[in-house]
């Protein structure tokens, strides 16, 4: 898919990734770049700065997620590209709050699902559509100090291969964004347990933003900012315990994050 006079829809669009690629849209001559986001003034920052409009949205609620598609459905016509990007990290293990997990579980999995629902039979119709999940390298690998994080983005990538076998015959192109550490606010905060080494090779979100642009074009499912994602995958699926002792002896001798300045 070529970005030029395309109508996309970017949730999370108002900080880190979103922002980004709300910004390299625009750049690729987007018809229009609509900025869905729960922070509403900072969506209107955005959108102002790429000459689209702004939704505030709370992709936890289905509902609002109806309103965006519908919104801007009327007002466009078509949805080309819908970038379900939202998302958000907690730290803990088996016994972190229900309320983390199923927070994780709204906005890292059924964001994706009321999304899907709510835009597929628009794509149908027209027997196109794009629709860009951003997932994780975690949704590949596993994020340490977080089980909410690493279950709820392996989810998320199962619900985008259904999406691609499923309907990849009825003209929907599906992508899932796999990076590992992005220098956004969830970094930065650090709000989970993620070790050094994510800081090591962290990327800036623009330069995310155009491993997407270029995955986009070529329409390929595994979008890998970090190629060395694409190694560490292929040594997990061939050899799965010697993978899963080489992350303990990670786990062992790394410090999870607290405070990054």
């Amino acid at each position: 898919m070529r970005l030029a006079n395309k109508v996309v829809v970017v949730t999370g669009g108002a900080n880190g990734i979103g922002r980004a690629l709300c910004r390299r849209f625009a750049a690729e001559g987007a018809k229009a770049v609509v900025v869905a986001d729960v922070q509403a003034s900072m969506a209107e920052r955005v959108a102002d700065e790429v000459g689209g409009i702004a939704v505030q949205t709370d992709v936890a609620q289905e509902a609002d997620v109806i309103r965006l598609v519908e919104l801007v459905t009327k007002k466009y016509g078509v949805i080309d590209l819908f970038c379900s990007n939202a998302g958000v990290g907690v730290s803990g293990g088996v016994n972190a709050p229900d309320v983390d997990w199923e927070r994780s579980w709204q906005v890292n999995v059924m964001a994706h699902v009321y999304s899907a629902r709510a835009v597929l039979p628009g794509m149908f119709a027209r027997g196109e559509g794009y629709l860009l999940q951003t997932v994780s390298a975690a949704g590949l690998l596993t994020q340490l100090g977080s089980a909410p994080y690493s279950v709820t983005k392996h989810a998320a990538l199962a619900f985008a291969e259904w999406l691609a076998i499923t309907h990849g015959d009825q003209g929907i192109k599906v992508s899932a964004l796999c990076p590992m550490g992005v220098r956004t606010d969830m970094l930065k905060r650090a709000e989970f347990g993620g070790g050094a080494f994510l800081l090591e090779s962290a990327l800036e979100p623009e330069q995310v933003a155009e491993h997407v642009v270029k995955g986009l074009d070529e329409e390929t499912f595994l979008i890998l900012p970090h190629p060395e994602v694409a190694e560490f995958f292929a040594r997990k699926a061939t050899e799965y315990d010697r993978w899963l002792r080489g992350m303990r002896r990670l786990q062992a001798n790394t410090q999870p994050l607290k405070t990054v300045v």
